[in-house]
């Protein structure tokens, strides 16, 4: 059984730092490939940042774009998203995801991933 848990969430003023963590338990081999997701909003769920399951490759939304980060410790037991420069606009319920398609690729769809978290939110006031 695995199990995903996020943390870090919380409401901040616009231009903060916020670093969210997600804590794999259960099974962690074959390692998975991981993934950040939000929900704005009024929104659907929507891609934001992701870390090949290799962790040679990450990708993210453009909305993101060079202000949050994707990382992962050495323990391969918990993984990050460091948000830098944060904006109204990242107001969302934040959650992680793991996916096990053996794949170097970034997984940015949410049916490549079969694991999920419950959910953290992250409120930013202007």
């Amino acid at each position: 059984q695995v199990h995903l848990a996020e943390s870090g969430g919380g409401s901040v003023p616009a231009g903060t730092t916020l670093t969210l963590s997600c804590t794999i338990t259960g099974r962690t081999y074959p390692p998975f490939a991981m993934g950040w997701f939000r929900q704005r909003p009024g929104n659907e769920r929507e891609f934001v940042a992701g870390l090949s399951r290799t962790e040679l490759s990450t990708r993210y939304a453009d909305s993101v774009k060079g202000r949050f980060a994707i990382s992962k410790d050495n323990t391969k037991t918990t993984f990050f998203l460091q948000m830098r420069r944060l904006k109204p606009e990242d107001t969302a319920v934040y959650y992680c995801a793991g996916g096990l398609l053996i794949t170097n690729t970034v997984l940015v769809r949410e049916d490549d991933y079969s694991y999920w978290g419950q959910g953290t939110q992250v409120s930013v006031s202007s």
